[in-house]
């Protein structure tokens, strides 16, 4: 039965890529394994986009290694008019508003995590591992809020970091799901987050996950970015990731 599969010349080279290379041929047609893949492939997309964020393991998970944790929601009431209207995922619902500005902490945080489904709700399983790689690097990380946000879109966190008084704000989202990757978390950071603001303002690392960027690789670059960012005064455009292949040292981001 093998025989009647034509393979690619290239076949070697699907050790070190995902992507989909080097299927070979069955005639003139993909071989049925490949279709079938393919098919698999895509279901699983769709999935993520459509999969509910489980809300309350992720809550629980994040209580217990002792993050005040906040549970908010966009003004898209649902994932059909969320996926409808992008601009209502970016504005919190006028119970979250309220919500939050009742919850605003005494003393303004450095930094507030937001843990949002975006396009991938599978993507927030790695938010945990990601702040246990963020603990030494990041002081007073255990005391900073974490939100939980549904229906989200990367702006939402804007007005969550302004209505908390934080510094910083790093929506941690599932990205777009690729037919290779249904549970790619993408990390925004913000300084200064205000409603109104442009990605020309934020702060992009994409595909973490361990097949692609690692925990440890993410935490490092996103804590040298806040550490650029507060010198700076900014982020965005004017910050260039020059954090380096090099993991430790790493400076950690100072407070006060």
């Amino acid at each position: 039965m093998s025989s009647i599969v034509t393979p690619d010349v290239w076949s070697s080279a699907r050790q070190f890529t995902q992507a989909r290379i080097a299927l070979g041929r069955s005639g003139v047609s993909l071989p049925t394994r490949e279709v079938l893949n393919f098919s698999l492939a895509h279901a699983q997309a769709r999935d993520a986009v459509h999969l509910p964020l489980d809300v309350l393991t992720l809550h629980t998970e994040l209580s217990a290694r002792g993050f005040p944790v906040h549970t908010v929601s966009s003004a898209a009431v649902d994932r059909a008019t969320y996926l409808r209207r992008p601009d209502w995922g970016r504005k919190l619902s006028d119970t979250s508003r309220t919500l939050l500005a009742a919850n605003a902490p005494d003393r303004p945080p450095e930094y507030v995590f937001v843990v949002a489904d975006g396009l991938s709700s599978l993507a927030a399983e790695h938010a945990m591992p990601l702040l246990e790689a963020l603990r030494p690097l990041l002081p007073e990380l255990d005391k900073s809020p974490i939100v939980i946000a549904t229906q989200a879109r990367v702006a939402l966190g804007d007005e969550i970091g302004h209505l908390l008084g934080a510094r910083q704000i790093v929506m941690m989202i599932g990205e777009r799901p690729g037919l290779s990757s249904p549970n790619s978390l993408g990390l925004y950071l913000t300084h200064d987050p205000k409603p109104g603001l442009s990605d020309a303002n934020r702060n992009c690392i994409s595909n973490v996950r361990p097949e692609g960027l690692s925990y440890t690789e993410a935490a490092h670059k996103l804590a040298w970015l806040m550490a650029g960012a507060r010198k700076l005064g900014r982020s965005g455009v004017d910050l260039k990731d020059e954090s380096g292949s090099a993991l430790p040292p790493v400076e950690t981001v100072a407070l006060g």
